[in-house]
């Protein structure tokens, strides 16, 4: 079991934390916010000499977090940034020679343990925040324990969380130490303003912002899911009047770090601030004098559906725990206040703990990170949660059509380079590739705008879905020509465009593309390479348009896409999507480029099938034989064909007759009453073969392919004559015994022949005038005088007045009965006193008599 400290203060934890590293690996501390540990611990413990010297890594969730801690530890040791205490984030690094203490991003963690699984050089790994469970800092934490275990048992391992449940962690690092700290928190006062039902989001928050600013004092941080509700309770804060010494700022991921500063950064003296803010400011950083907290109580977080191969953000409630820690920043340096938008009965309901990342996320970029360590088996490596086994097939299927893994699952050369980039493989793959072919550029604005949640924000009903019009803003922005308000409908949105502008220059200057870069390069930005270079990318969303509705697209993969208010897109018959809701069985299209299909065709050419199919029209009856070129569930192109099996043109014919349920053959009376007879004698002898409809349907192949080799339309199969194919499907010795067994007619007394009805296998039938059977003493029999039959007596009109099997009876009983009625109706017939004494006759009496 793993060891327990009861809660101490933090200077009083340190002491617990050393004794705890110094004799095990691994320890967790819990903390609550406002503890300062993450600042604390790391100068404290740079000295131990169980560190011999070695650097200590602290990982942060985020690049905003990263910088901001490595700048306060700078801070409290009076130095710059890069001396003792440095950081590395995407792009943006600060570290010196004497760096004892580096700050770094999950992201970066695990490519330096694909560069150096050895970690040679670092004493102490600390996961910070933990509890926010990002997929990287679980792919992190793995391949640091499996470091561990195989190379470097001397490293140490800290995990610290505010929130997070610390057992399973412990059980995890191996019964590690777990160090509690109470932290130094103010008593926080938790105010409910539930929200009504029909109440926007960004109203409520306006309102909640308006009472706390007349109720409290110091700064204020609301918590809002997205930038699109950040933008727009600005927009709304602007137009309340707010008081002038109040100021409005931003902080969420994508903004600036000059804009991230001045959220984070002290107010001046005499003046407030209202910091709208995602969960990027739930923990890891301190916004100093935050004396009041507005949560709106949800959250926007990524979900992966495996079923379709995209991820999509979800607005959901916030759990308990990140509650706990919202509320908790407005007590970090006094006393304060928390307003939530719920009622206080629904708090018990929040979930404990929000779900890690790796439940829901896509697994690709975790996967390619795996393969590039050398990783072959996820269940190689110790997990809190396992990856689920879906997602991380998908992401391997996903890995091997971008040419990342071979066909045993291995890092190729290409994955190696795209393990290299900071990007998702999707993205990698694209601009490598384009790279290569001198699309570099392109493919970078591409990386860019995708990277990006979009530079077009819809106000209503309208969205334009086209990527050209984002590049064309992109191009407009690089000139410094006039931007406008507003494009097809939908708001530019100035501070993304130019993120975006910034992320793409970035991302030119890491593939060396600056230098590549002409004017030319710059006016194929909205040509038609957009599309051939956006599929590198999304390999599995070509969607090729539907018949009929234009709006309605299919996807690669088999799903079904809905374009909406584009334009310029509406009348292509293939696109790319780049970005969709990823609902069932329609998703709406967000993202989305045109492509030529001759552009298809070059670059998928290894996937495309070529399938020579054969199935039948049911418009012109007939088999239809073409090549079909396909991908994946999309039909690229289909020709007729001259050449097709005949094998295979017989078994599409046999098959239509088999739909029909036979009904495609013609059936002659003399076939159908063969069919009867044949059916007869097999009710008593199962050796003849079975010709009822199941029968006969299950045996198509043997009795009916012979005979439609050669045919291609219902018309031929008609003229068959199935009379002789019934009779083939007899033996020599079957077709004697038939006529003699089932004969077609019986002879009557007066020598007519009359037909024998078998439709009813089970008795068998003679619709024969009563005179003509007359002096007969017995009941006609067939196979062999096994079977009677069952004779229909008629009157001269050929009318029914008996029907019976048992003949003498007749004669000695009914007879008379019917003779009294028939003798009346029919005076000029004979019906004589004694039947069986009279000549049978079918006339009637002669004149005179």
């Amino acid at each position: 079991m793993p060891q327990t400290f009861p809660p101490l203060p933090i200077l009083d934890v340190l002491p617990a934390l050393r004794a705890a590293l110094s004799v095990a690996p691994n320890a967790v501390l819990q903390a609550p916010p406002g503890a300062g540990k993450t600042t604390l611990v790391p100068i404290e413990l740079r000295h131990e000499p169980w560190l011999r010297g070695a650097k200590i890594i602290m990982l942060e969730p985020r690049r905003l977090a990263a910088r901001a801690a490595a700048h306060r530890m700078a801070q409290l040791l009076g130095e710059r940034v890069g001396d003792t205490v440095g950081y590395r984030v995407r792009r943006d690094t600060k570290v010196g020679r004497t760096t004892r203490i580096e700050v770094v991003t999950e992201g970066v963690l695990t490519r330096m343990l694909n560069s150096d699984p050895t970690l040679e050089d670092v004493g102490l790994v600390i996961f910070d925040e933990f509890h926010e469970r990002s997929l990287h800092a679980d792919l992190g934490l793995a391949l640091t324990l499996h470091s561990q275990r195989l190379v470097r048992p001397d490293l140490r391992i800290l995990i610290m969380s505010a929130t997070l449940d610390g057992a399973p962690v412990a059980r995890l690092l191996g019964d590690a130490a777990v160090v509690s700290s109470e932290g130094r928190m103010f008593d926080v006062d938790i105010r409910y303003l539930p929200r009504r039902p029909d109440q926007w989001l960004e109203l409520a928050v306006a309102s909640a912002i308006r009472v706390a600013l007349e109720q409290t004092s110091g700064d204020v941080l609301v918590f809002l899911p997205g930038q699109g509700e950040i933008h727009r309770v600005a927009d709304l804060l602007d137009s309340a009047s707010l008081a002038s010494d109040v100021d409005v700022h931003p902080l969420y991921g994508n903004l600036p770090f000059e804009a991230q500063d001045r959220a984070i950064a002290p107010s001046p003296s005499g003046r407030r601030k209202i910091v709208l803010a995602t969960s990027i400011a739930e923990s890891s950083l301190t916004i100093e004098g935050v004396r009041c907290v507005v949560d709106s109580g949800v959250s926007r977080v990524p979900r992966f559906s495996p079923a379709v191969g995209m991820t999509r953000l979800e607005t959901i409630r916030v759990s308990h725990a990140s509650s706990t820690q919202r509320a908790g920043r407005a007590g970090r340096v006094a006393p304060g206040v928390c307003y939530r938008l719920w009622a206080m009965e629904e708090q018990a309901g929040l979930v404990p703990f929000t779900a890690p990342e790796i439940v829901d996320a896509d697994l690709a970029p975790l996967a390619l990170e795996l393969a590039a360590a050398g990783i072959e088996r996820a269940a190689e490596l110790a997990w809190l949660d396992v990856p689920p086994a879906a997602a991380l097939a998908r992401a391997h299927e996903l890995l091997r059509w971008l040419g990342a893994l071979d066909g045993a699952g291995r890092l190729t050369p290409h994955g190696a380079r795209m393990a290299a980039l900071a990007a998702h493989p999707r993205i990698s793959h694209m601009l490598l590739r384009a790279h290569d072919a001198g699309d570099g550029a392109l493919s970078c604005d591409l990386a860019a705008l995708i990277g990006e949640r979009d530079v077009l924000r819809s106000e209503g009903p309208q969205h334009d879905a086209d990527l050209h019009t984002r590049l064309e803003l992109m191009r407009a922005s690089r000139k410094r020509e006039r931007i406008p308000e507003r494009v097809g409908g939908m708001r530019v949105v100035r501070d993304a465009l130019a993120r975006v502008v910034d992320e793409a220059a970035e991302w030119r200057g890491e593939l060396d593309e600056g230098r590549r870069v002409t004017q030319e390069g710059i006016a194929r930005e909205t040509d038609a390479d957009v599309g051939r270079v956006l599929a590198l990318a999304y390999p599995d969303r070509v969607a090729q348009r539907r018949l009929g509705d234009g709006r309605r697209y299919l996807l690669r993969n088999g799903q079904g896409a809905l374009l909406r208010d584009s334009p310029a897109l509406a009348t292509a018959p293939y696109l790319v999507v780049a970005e969709s809701d990823g609902k069932r069985p329609e998703s709406a299209i967000y993202l989305a480029a045109p492509i030529e299909l001759s552009d298809i065709i070059q670059e998928f050419s290894h996937d495309i099938e070529q399938i020579d199919q054969i199935d039948w029209d049911e418009q012109t009856q007939s088999v239809r034989a073409s090549r079909i070129e396909r991908l994946g569930a999309i039909t690229l192109r289909e020709v007729p064909t001259s050449d097709p099996s005949p094998t295979q043109l017989a078994a599409t014919l046999l098959e239509a007759v088999r739909a029909s349920q036979l009904q495609m053959l013609h059936w002659s009376e003399g076939a159908e009453r063969l069919r009867e007879r044949m059916a007869f004698v097999r009710a008593s002898d199962s050796t003849w073969p079975d010709v009822s409809q199941p029968g006969l349907l299950e045996s198509l192949h043997q009795w009916l392919a012979p005979r439609v080799m050669g045919m291609r339309r219902a018309a031929d199969v008609y003229r068959l004559d199935l009379h002789a194919l019934l009779l083939e499907r007899l033996s020599w010795q079957q077709r004697a015994a038939l006529d003699a067994l089932a004969p077609t007619h019986y002879v009557a007394p007066t020598g007519n022949h009359i037909r024998i009805d078998y439709a009813d296998a089970a008795a068998p039938a003679v619709h024969i005038r009563l005179q003509e059977m007359f002096g007969c003493t017995e009941t006609p029999r067939v196979l062999g005088g096994r079977v009677m039959l069952t004779l229909h007596l008629l009157s001269p009109a050929h009318r029914p007045v008996q029907v019976t099997k048992d003949l003498p009876g007749f004669w000695r009983t009914s007879y008379f009965d019917v003779k009294k009625e028939m003798k009346g109706r029919y005076p000029k017939h004979h019906w004589p006193d004694d039947p069986l004494a009279a000549t049978p006759t079918h006339r009637a009496k002669p004149r005179g008599s």
